[in-house]
């Protein structure tokens, strides 16, 4: 499915980061739980979570809370089934669904 021109802006700002896009390469290997990323990946579990709900906003990744063998409440994350091809086509195409109002855009709030 072909992402609208305001999805396609709230996707690309989320990617526009480093420990997102190595976050997204993580997960491409399988699903895995907070405190084993941020180990990993080297970076505190606030900050893997503020990263992880902007790519779960964008789309990209989905959680589900899990109970581990040992009752302790789990939180994994996967990748989703998202295929982006930017080109100046699809770019051209993407613009033409925009939200007439930036200001109103839901791709305004990325803009942060």
């Amino acid at each position: 499915m072909t992402p609208t021109g305001d999805e396609l802006v709230v996707m690309l700002a989320a990617l526009a980061n480093p420990l997102r896009l190595r976050i997204v390469a993580r997960l491409s290997g399988g699903r895995d739980y907070v405190s084993r990323m941020a180990r990993d990946i080297g970076i505190s579990r606030p900050l893997l979570h503020m990263h992880l709900q902007r790519l779960e906003a964008a789309g990209l990744i989905t959680g589900s809370l899990e109970l581990s063998e040992d009752g302790k409440a789990m939180k994994y994350y996967e990748v989703t089934d998202f295929h982006l091809q930017l080109t100046a086509s699809a770019v051209a195409e993407a613009v033409q669904t925009l939200t007439p109002d930036p200001d109103k855009s839901p791709a305004s709030k990325e803009q942060t």
